[in-house]
């Protein structure tokens, strides 16, 4: 029996690529049930295909009317529904929400999308770089001068798409548990990618952000707020924002200019920055953690794919485990009664076919 808050709860994941996937992963990762429905052909699934664990796999050709009608009976029996293909199809395949809703009422029918289920754009091709530009937020990175830079594909994927459509997904299980109610769930990356946005939108209006990028608290325009490279190439992370961290900053790196004390003068910002890099390009990365690693500074070296895993820190609470050989995070949050645990490797398309219709008693 599996394992997490989340036990009991059956789940049908539409095959897709990007949030999809991984809001399946976050909550196969909690205990859900999650079947998920590929297209026929040859297995696919591949150990390293991380976002893919936890899931069995039923092979079925929805352009086939038997096969759509055992997608609708899997449908039936099912808590929630996972899709994130572009507006319109799951209709023209016979699968939409009203057709899912009538087969069961009290589904929750989640529905993943970059530019959500209408506006001028709802049809229009895109990725996670584009939705976050629309958003305001890939605007405010990177460094002054420079082009925007991606950040990687955490923002809109997987901030603003798949653990906002997790959490509305849980939130609508709640509702249709104390009303027998489904509905339909519009997660556009968005509206998530702006969400995540909202603490700079106020302090914009506030007056106390800019539409500069590194001129601002959080942006690397602040001295006390950036990284830093060291002696040997490495780098380093310091974020001493608060006055007492920031003191002892300047107690642990040694900076007696009296400049440094003028904190939060901004314009002083750029010349503290040059100055507060050479001091820390003067030691190694080993030689800055063993002075500020696990004080108030606020500091932590900033670690590679290939290190983050052997870090102690990381090591100890147990954050990444290998499974068939293949390095990852492990399930997260954590729960005290019910932790979480991933269920499986990923599957080959189409492996669990017959296990799942016998399980689900679909026939």
């Amino acid at each position: 029996m599996a394992s997490g808050p989340l036990n009991g709860i059956r789940i049908v994941e539409f095959a897709g690529i990007g949030p999809g996937p991984f809001c399946g992963m976050l909550l196969s990762d909690l205990g859900a049930d999650i079947v998920r429905i590929d297209r026929p052909g040859p297995a696919k699934g591949s150990r390293h295909d991380v976002t893919s664990r936890g899931r069995r796999s039923i092979s079925l050709d929805l352009k086939s009317s038997g096969d759509v009608e055992v997608a609708l009976k899997l449908v039936g029996k099912a808590d929630a529904l996972i899709e994130g293909l572009r507006p319109g199809v799951m209709e023209r395949l016979g699968l939409g929400p009203d057709t899912a809703l009538k087969r069961n009422p009290k589904l929750v029918y989640g529905r993943m999308t970059g530019w959500g289920q209408f506006g001028p754009f709802a049809k229009a091709a895109g990725h996670d770089l584009n939705y976050i530009a629309l958003t305001g937020a890939l605007g405010a990175m990177g460094r002054n001068g420079k082009p925007p830079a991606p950040p990687l594909n955490l923002v809109g994927d997987y901030g603003g798409g798949a653990l906002y459509l997790a959490f509305g997904i849980c939130a609508a299980l709640l509702h249709a548990r104390a009303t027998g109610q489904g509905q339909v769930i519009d997660c556009a990356m968005t509206d998530g990618a702006a969400s995540l946005a909202s603490m700079f939108y106020g302090m914009r209006s506030a007056g106390i952000w800019s539409d500069n990028r590194e001129d601002n608290l959080l942006d690397g325009g602040a001295h006390f707020y950036d990284t830093y490279e060291c002696a040997d190439g490495l780098y380093v992370s310091i974020g001493s924002i608060e006055p007492q961290f920031y003191a002892l900053l300047l107690e642990k790196a040694e900076l007696k200019d009296e400049q440094f004390k003028e904190q939060m003068n901004k314009k002083a910002w750029p010349e503290l920055k040059a100055k507060l890099s050479e001091v820390l390009r003067q030691k190694t990365r080993a030689e800055w953690c063993s002075i500020m690693e696990g004080t108030d500074i606020c500091f932590a070296p900033v670690l590679s794919l290939a290190e983050a895993p052997k870090h102690p820190h990381n090591v100890e609470r147990k954050t990444f485990i290998e499974i068939d050989g293949v390095v990852q995070p492990a399930p997260a949050p954590r729960f005290s009664v019910t932790p979480g645990e991933v269920q499986r490797p990923p599957a080959g398309s189409g492996e669990h076919t017959a296990e799942v219709l016998e399980d689900w008693g679909v026939k």
